[in-house]
């Protein structure tokens, strides 16, 4: 199942044992040479067994026991015979060979198979829409692969990946950055929409804006462009309702309340013919929503099955229905 969490995402690090990382390839190695030596009671038919020469394996118990700091073998005429020290290891190496195993399995997976934890960073009123159906196919298709969602601005979005707190972004109109990937996927535009009918002219349109009350997200920069936009052509809202997203836009003017600003596919997601553009030559300002993803990105099976799911995605909404542009059933409003 995947985890949702609102500008928040785990990091992919955990706590570990101190082990000097130059050590660690000739504890495993020796580790299981001594397997067999205790195994065999014999340096010289646990060599004969591995396929090494005795002085080699000798070396080799020898360089453990230096790492360890301690004497792990009695050796005789007979052969060798475990110390305290070399019982203690025994009676655990079968489950840190049983652990390397493990983890060296879990890696190739990583490579070779479909699986991983990703997290997939999303405007919240983008996610909306884009979101519900590819979760619903990538969860089926892709069983081996767990995602954690991570909603917030397209800004936030595109800082988080940059920052390695998310692996892919869906965002609006991201700045280039030298360490990401931006993959053009679908075109949006943000519009004034309204629950009545259409105006039949632009000027019938700049009146009812000018009488407002004109809703739109205030912290969004293409909202606000397109507000400084009409106030130099001279159209200017006598009431305003600046809210804090679109989401909260859309329900207010679903409510029959004023004028509002919104991106068109925001505008149609679930909303029937609710919202129809106020008129076709208003200005409007163009989005492309783009997936973004570091250049470094580790590139595993599960991470490119994922990249490519979203890619797909979000390219088949080109052709996707968009919002209307035209009149609803019934009188066209004159004003």
């Amino acid at each position: 199942m995947p985890t949702c969490r609102r500008n928040a995402c785990p990091r992919a690090v955990g706590t570990r044992a101190h082990v000097p990382s130059e050590r660690v390839p000739t504890w495993v190695r020796n580790t299981q040479s001594f397997q067999e030596v205790a195994r065999r009671g014999s340096i010289t038919a646990a060599a004969r067994s591995l396929g090494v020469s005795q002085p080699s394996l000798t070396l080799a118990m020898q360089r453990l026991e230096r790492e360890l700091g301690t004497t792990l073998l009695h050796r005789g005429r007979s052969g060798v015979a475990l110390t305290e020290t070399g019982l203690a290891l025994a009676r655990d190496v079968d489950d840190i060979l049983a652990m390397v195993a493990r983890t060296e399995q879990r890696i190739r997976g990583l490579e070779e198979e479909e699986t991983g934890r990703f997290v997939v960073g999303c405007h919240e009123s983008l996610g909306a829409y884009f979101l519900p159906a590819f979760m619903q196919s990538f969860l089926v298709e892709a069983p081996g692969i767990e995602l954690t969602l991570w909603n917030g601005s397209s800004a936030g979005v595109r800082d988080a990946v940059v920052a390695r707190e998310v692996h892919f972004g869906v965002v609006v109109n991201p700045s280039p950055h030298p360490d990401l990937v931006l993959v053009r996927m679908f075109e949006d535009a943000v519009d004034f929409f309204t629950a009545e009918s259409p105006a039949r002219t632009l000027s019938a349109a700049y009146d009812r804006i000018r009488r407002g009350p004109l809703v739109h997200a205030k912290r969004v920069t293409e909202s606000q462009a397109l507000i400084i936009q009409l106030e130099g052509e001279g159209v200017v809202a006598e009431r305003e309702l600046s809210c804090g997203d679109f989401e909260l836009v859309k329900t207010l003017v679903l409510e029959g309340i004023g004028i509002g600003i919104l991106p068109r596919r925001v505008a149609a997601y679930g909303a029937g013919e609710g919202l129809v553009r106020l008129h076709p030559d208003l200005p409007h300002f163009d989005d492309a929503i783009h997936l973004v993803y570091r250049g470094d990105l580790h590139k595993t099976r599960g991470a490119m099955r994922l990249k490519d799911a979203l890619v797909a995605h979000g390219k088949a909404l080109r052709s996707a229905p968009r919002p209307s542009t035209g009149r609803k059933p019934g009188p066209v409003s004159s004003r």
